[in-house]
């Protein structure tokens, strides 16, 4: 027993040391500061506790959750190191240094994650002590407790009333005039920005209008509407969490969340197809946890309008669904009289409503170069980086566009430069020479992998790298003042003015806070809540997470720009649902 202690011992230096010299590269210290020493002690010490704290939790010591924590543990670490790995061997030329030291910090960061999500399974792990932490059989003479669904709604409200009133009438960027162009009869409707949501904009633009004669009071309206969708998904939510009895206080913390994290307030009046698609994802991911605890008509009705609006809303919610679809089918098998009809429901609505309908209104659809971002920055980065190219494919690549520009204007982390490239050129080449251009793709990655590869990584890093900076939430005014819209502030004041400056830099200053402003972070804390499920043997779960996985790979596999925040905001706004639904009972 002593031998083994000792052996424990000597197990729990040797991590720690390796840990000592990852957390040094990834803090970008030298060897000898004096911090190292601090990380191996810091590092000694906890994996002694969580040694200890394990031992006495026998329902860890399950093959499920150290098989879980190892696989989380790897892939976190290469999320990691696949972006930050060239400054651990920055001046090193030597390729056996440069392995060590690779292989040394790989080893520290799977020894440090795999510790730390088995400590933390510990505790999300725990059914009984957990549900006696979360669930109080509620007191229905209280008012907070009996409404607190419409308590949330107005704590979310007059939490974003500030940011609407310094903001009026919203915020309104390039993508949201074009939009509202559209609306105005300036434009043809376009695809390009989900149409849906054009119209949705349209009609209570039209409603503000039977009021005012103002078109910035009119635009309103809408943003008016957008608030309380927004603010209805969130007490939606919690009223979900009350059907498992959830504390009041937890609820309330969580409406916090919402009501007082800035980037809530400001995307809640700002005119974008995301926001309102953030909150379809949330209520249907709280129809889905309805729906298997008890099937009711109104919560049928919800799950198939919030279906159709996720089909509709962006196009990437479209891929989504059907990306789903076969699950969901597997899944509900045994309610298939009841739920199969409500996802045809869905899939025959937003069929009809994507091409017939569209088509006979003549709306215009996405070309072809906006779903190939990546593609065309990988093709892109082997042109810039100099790789030799047979004269067959060059000259199919000079038929779509002229090459006299492209290493000025290639951007690793922006698609945009290079599809406008393409629009300028002849893009009808492109559409009509598919089979060409794909074989070219695959033909020049099998050749030049390393340069593919680096370009996927620059152009998606931010959705999976933690470390990422991206300003969230800066947009603010309406953008050109030719459409008779305006900023016209109901508050203002230097102070006024300070305040909110001060409150979206702070996700960039405070530590801790600062993790729920990167989408990285997020997206770690979405995948240790799937892991969960297995550690508690409850993978039924996994269906809850599975919209949200399925829209992240679509992300992943179409993103045009590598660090844009609101095209994962349907992740971020799901935050609380991730976790909650991790420590819900199964049933």
């Amino acid at each position: 027993m002593k031998s083994n202690s000792k052996f424990i011992v000597l197990v729990h230096t040797t991590e720690s040391f390796f840990t000592a010299w990852a957390l040094m590269k990834a803090a970008r210290l030298e060897p000898g500061n004096i911090l190292t020493g601090a990380f191996f002690l810091l590092a000694f010490f906890l994996y002694r506790h969580i040694h200890k704290r394990l031992n006495a939790k026998p329902f860890l010591s399950t093959k499920e959750a150290h098989f879980t924590s190892l696989i989380l543990a790897a892939l976190f670490t290469l999320f990691y190191m696949i972006v930050d790995y060239p400054s651990y061997v920055s001046g090193l030329t030597n390729p056996l240094f440069r392995f060590t030291v690779l292989t040394a910090v790989c080893i520290g960061f799977i020894c440090m994650f795999y510790r730390l999500i088995l400590l933390l399974y510990s505790y999300t792990g725990d059914k009984e002590v957990l549900e006696r932490l979360l669930i109080r059989t509620p007191d229905p003479s209280r008012f907070t407790e009996k409404h607190v669904a419409l308590c949330c709604f107005g704590i979310c409200l007059l939490g974003w009333l500030p940011y609407f009133l310094y903001h009026f009438p919203g915020i309104m960027t390039p993508d949201s005039v074009v939009q509202f162009e559209q609306v105005l009869g300036m434009r043809e409707y376009s695809n390009h920005h989900p149409v849906a949501h054009t119209l949705l904009i349209k009609l209570f633009y039209s409603i503000g209008m039977l009021f005012t004669t103002s078109r910035t009071i009119a635009i309103s309206f809408y943003t008016m509407f957008q608030m309380c969708f927004m603010a209805f998904c969130v007490s939606y939510f919690i009223r979900t969490l009350r059907l498992f009895q959830i504390r009041i206080a937890v609820c309330y913390l969580i409406t916090l969340f919402y009501a007082l994290v800035p980037y809530h307030a400001v995307f809640a009046i700002t005119i974008w197809k995301d926001i309102i698609f953030a909150g379809t994802v949330l209520l249907f991911g709280c129809s889905l946890v309805r729906l298997v605890k008890k099937i009711t008509p109104p919560v049928c009705l919800l799950f198939i309008l919030s279906g159709i609006m996720l089909c509709l809303m962006r196009s990437n919610g479209w891929y989504g669904f059907c990306l789903c679809l076969p699950f969901l089918l597997l899944y509900f098998r045994k309610k298939a009289k009841i739920l199969y009809p409500a996802l045809f429901a869905i899939l025959t609505v937003a069929v009809i409503i994507k091409y017939p309908v569209m088509n006979k209104a003549g709306v215009i659809q996405p070309d072809l170069i906006e779903s190939l971002s990546i593609p065309t920055q990988q093709i892109a980065a082997v042109i810039c980086n100099d790789r030799t190219l047979t004269d067959e494919q060059l000259t199919l690549v000079e038929n779509v566009v002229d090459l006299t520009y492209i290493k000025e204007l290639y951007n690793p982390i922006f698609a945009d430069n290079m599809k406008e490239l393409v629009r300028a050129g002849n893009q009808e080449y492109l559409v009509s020479h598919k089979g060409d251009f794909l074989k070219l793709w695959a033909t020049l990655g099998l050749t030049y992998p390393g340069d593919y590869v680096t370009a996927y990584i620059n152009q998606t890093y931010g959705y999976f790298y933690p470390d990422s900076f991206y300003l969230v939430a800066e947009a603010e005014g309406i953008s050109g003042s030719h459409l008779g819209v305006s900023h016209t502030p109901l508050i203002r004041g230097p102070l006024v003015v300070k305040a909110k400056e001060i409150s979206i830099k702070l996700g960039n200053m405070v530590p801790i806070y600062s993790l729920l402003w990167s989408m990285g972070v997020i997206f770690w804390a979405m995948l240790f809540c799937m892991g969960n499920a297995f550690v508690r043997k409850e993978r039924a779960k996994l269906v809850y997470y599975l919209p949200s996985l399925a829209l992240y790979l679509t992300v992943m596999i179409a993103t045009p720009v590598a660090t844009e925040f609101r095209y994962v905001y349907f992740m971020v706004f799901s935050l609380p649902f991730y976790l909650m639904v991790a420590l819900l009972p199964e049933n």
